[in-house]
């Protein structure tokens, strides 16, 4: 067992994160300890850090515009931080790619650091203080660069909008979604409130003279709804808002066992230009095991009949890292979905959360599977990026197995916008429907503001007017 302890020190969650992609939780005690503590010789820590006693590195300096001064919480934290990564990989022999990052958005630093000081030294500071691998500091710098040549930034007053739709026909194995199984009469009751949301946002939207650049509706699994529900709930959103200045409308159909072609029509007849297909694997066995209640043949039907319905662009997601899988499975489900023509493929590294059922079962897999999951990665990029795909959007999350990263490919002009704004975090989101966090950006100050809804779908029902005025209210 590895001792770890910190001295000195109040904010320590994030150590704990960083720690975690060395070894698992069961593998180490981290103690906090005060100010009067003293080590002698015969201290049984693996690791011992006192924050008072770390030099300040001459790159801090440059990242935070400051010469002689005092540490904030914040960046005495950080310098813990490398410290610490320093003596795990000495203890240990392992070098995490993403370096001293636990953050989920890599690309956004990327692109502060470069607007701050240029290519060149964001470079450096990516390599030498973030400690983030030649690879991996490419990759984000190229993508936030992609971003900016393909879709630019984002104008003044322009917003996105999230709309929610909490409901799925099963939970999948890893799922730890606001994603219930509900009876229909459950999402009757949900519907109407949904729309009184929309119908109060769009008179916000209105007097703060915001336009709306991008809708998405996502979940959960927005096709959940009948073709009845989609279309009332469709037509309620184009009446309620402006979507002149609107350039992507996008709707997450998810789950091919809810797709059918009444559906695809209502969404294609309301303006909706992009749809979401996502087997998360083409191996039925895998299927069964995780929960989804579809095969192969589910989702070439739900292929075919959104391209022939006519949606500009058809976005599907993989998961690397699923239970039993190997290469040959994910090589065989991406070269099987680009053969169906999806022209938007987001590949995740499995995510284990603490609120799923695979976490409940194993709370150990994501360090089992860190190996293979890495190498079905890497895998994926070289397939994707031969076949004419570009990485163009990026993500962290916790519990990744190998600590990986989320990269979402395109075919050049098929970028999803709303994806690339949600996780740039330079433009105010406003999110609708159980579980959806509004982000007000203030870009004076870059500073985002959170207002979260309830994610309890039913006590989202009863306290609607409360998630509205929270919208109004706060700024």
């Amino acid at each position: 067992m590895c001792r770890i302890g910190i001295i000195n020190l109040e904010k320590t969650e994030v150590l704990k994160e960083l720690i975690n992609e060395f070894m698992s939780p069961t593998e180490y005690v981290f103690h906090v300890l005060n100010a009067g503590f003293q080590a002698n010789g015969t201290s049984s820590f693996d690791i011992l850090i006192d924050a008072d006693s770390l030099n300040i590195p001459e790159d801090m300096n440059l990242l935070h515009g400051k010469k002689d001064f005092n540490l904030t919480q914040t960046e005495r934290t950080e310098l813990v931080k490398r410290k610490l990564y320093s003596d795990l990989v000495k203890l240990t022999g392992y070098e995490p790619l993403w370096g001293t990052l636990t953050g989920v958005r890599p690309v956004k630093l990327a692109g502060e650091l470069i607007e701050k000081f240029g290519e060149g030294e964001a470079y450096k500071l990516l390599r030498n203080y973030y400690l983030i691998s030649e690879t991996k500091s490419r990759l984000i710098m190229d993508i936030y660069n992609y971003q900016i040549q393909s879709l630019g930034k984002p104008g003044k007053n322009s917003v996105s909008v999230y709309i929610g739709i909490p409901f799925c026909p099963t939970r999948c194995l890893y799922c730890s979604f606001a994603s219930n199984q509900v009876p229909k009469s459950e999402i009757e009751r949900y519907l109407p409130a949904l729309i009184h949301e929309i119908h109060e946002v769009s008179k916000l939207i209105r007097e703060r003279d915001y336009t709306i650049e991008s809708i998405y509706m996502g979940g959960g699994t927005p096709t959940t709804l009948d073709s009845k529900e989609m279309d009332v709930l469709l037509s309620e959103i184009r009446k309620s808002f402006d979507l002149g200045s609107t350039k992507e409308f996008t709707v997450e159909a998810g789950r091919p066992d809810t797709i059918d072609r009444d559906k695809l029509l209502v969404l294609k007849n309301h303006g909706v230009e992009r749809i979401s297909i996502n087997p998360q694997t083409m191996n039925p066995k895998t299927l069964e095991l995780i929960g989804r209640s579809h095969t192969p043949e589910d989702i070439e039907r739900a292929f075919k009949d959104a391209l022939h319905v006519g949606f500009e662009s058809i976005n599907c997601d993989l998961i690397a890292g699923l239970p039993e899988e190997n290469l040959d499975d994910i090589k065989a489900s991406l070269n099987w979905v680009m053969e169906m023509g999806a022209d938007n493929i987001t590949v995740h590294n499995l995510a284990v959360k603490r609120a799923s059922r695979l976490n409940e079962s194993d709370p150990e897999y994501h360090y089992k599977k860190a190996r293979i999951t890495a190498e079905m990665i890497d895998l994926a990029d070289d397939i994707l990026v031969s076949k004419g795909y570009k990485p163009y959007y990026l993500y962290r999350q916790k519990h990744m197995a190998g600590s990986g990263e989320n990269t979402g490919y395109c075919l050049p002009g098929k970028e999803g916008l709303y994806n690339v704004r949600i996780m740039d975090e330079h433009q105010t989101i406003l999110a609708l429907g159980a579980g959806g966090i509004t982000k007000y950006y203030h870009p004076e100050e870059n500073r985002l503001v959170r207002v979260p809804n309830v994610t309890n779908y039913e006590q989202y029902i009863e306290r609607i007017d409360e998630m509205i005025g929270r919208k109004k209210n706060a700024y």
